[in-house]
């Protein structure tokens, strides 16, 4: 297991919602109370997810790695890298369990790759040994940390069907390495960006361009708008995209714009939006501000 830090929003939709004829004007659920049930289901099921036992609200620290040894605090052994990848050396009373085999002494979790990661299971606790931007990290994840403890949901607008528009999506000739800054200062990331989705808003052309969603066929945007800063947060938000049908068309539902790990905790290395992914309108729906912004403990 590894969680990418572009988690799944899960945010496809579909046949249910009664979206949109295709014409880029916002699109008309069938059952506003339909549609009121599905997002809270939707939403419920989300934070769920981010608060599962190793989710990212456990994670206790975020240690870059270098080929000196070193030791992390909530972290077993002294860590290095290099280039044969990651190592570590553990006391004679320490065992970790790395894809299910008892691990003890010396470990080489060998070269990893970008966005790729590997889990080591220490009694309760996650360590996650993974690479970002170029760069090997180590993050702890403890059910008991009290970030996760006190989880109590993440603050959204209303759900609005005036906020579902059906758009357009055009492929690029060829998928464009597309780089982007992190939440942490200094890092960046590369995505190939295969196209771009392009919509209307209030008589005014939008476009945003696209990643790989985890799905097969889906993409992926990160954007953001007028309120980022104000009522949403300020670095990013993002939202799924189904796969595209026959003729291009895409819906775009911003009530299921979701934020990154990085809105809850500074332990996270989220990519920021392409430059020409920056609104220059409100999108009032979706995720707000979380409650946990703020100083971490």
């Amino acid at each position: 297991m590894s969680v990418h830090d572009i988690p799944d929003s899960r945010t496809g939709t579909g046949a249910g919602t009664g979206t949109g004829t295709g014409t880029g004007s916002p699109g008309v659920p069938g059952d506003p109370e339909v549609f009121a049930a599905e997002w809270e289901e939707w939403h419920r099921d989300k934070d769920a997810r981010l608060a599962s036992k190793h989710g990212f609200l456990a994670v206790t620290g975020l240690h870059w790695l270098s080929p000196a040894p070193q030791s992390f605090p909530g972290v077993p052994g002294t860590w290095s890298t290099g280039p044969e990848g990651v190592v570590v050396e553990l006391d004679d009373e320490t065992e970790f369990v790395v894809d299910g085999e008892a691990v003890r002494k010396r470990h080489a979790f060998g070269v990893i790759p970008e966005r790729g990661g590997i889990d080591a299971v220490w009694g309760d606790t996650v360590i996650e040994v993974a690479k970002r931007g170029g760069h090997d990290i180590v993050r702890p994840r403890h059910p008991a940390h009290p970030l996760l403890v006190a989880f109590t949901g993440t603050p959204a607008y209303a759900p609005d069907p005036r906020w579902v528009f059906t758009g357009r999506y055009e492929a690029f000739d060829e998928p464009r390495p597309t780089t982007v800054g992190a939440s942490v200062e200094g890092l960046q990331h590369v995505y190939d960006a295969p196209g771009r989705v392009v919509f209307h808003l209030d008589g005014q052309e939008l476009s945003l361009t696209a990643f790989n969603g985890q799905a097969p066929g889906s993409l992926t945007v990160l954007f953001t708008d007028a309120t980022s800063g104000v009522t949403t947060y300020a670095a990013n938000r993002q939202l799924g995209v189904a796969a595209p049908g026959p003729d291009g068309t895409v819906v775009l539902d911003f009530n299921r714009a979701t934020n990154l790990p990085c809105a809850y905790t500074d332990f996270a290395t989220c990519p920021l939006p392409p430059a020409e992914n920056r609104l220059p309108v409100a999108i009032e729906a979706g995720e707000k501000i979380p409650h946990e912004r703020g100083p971490v403990s």
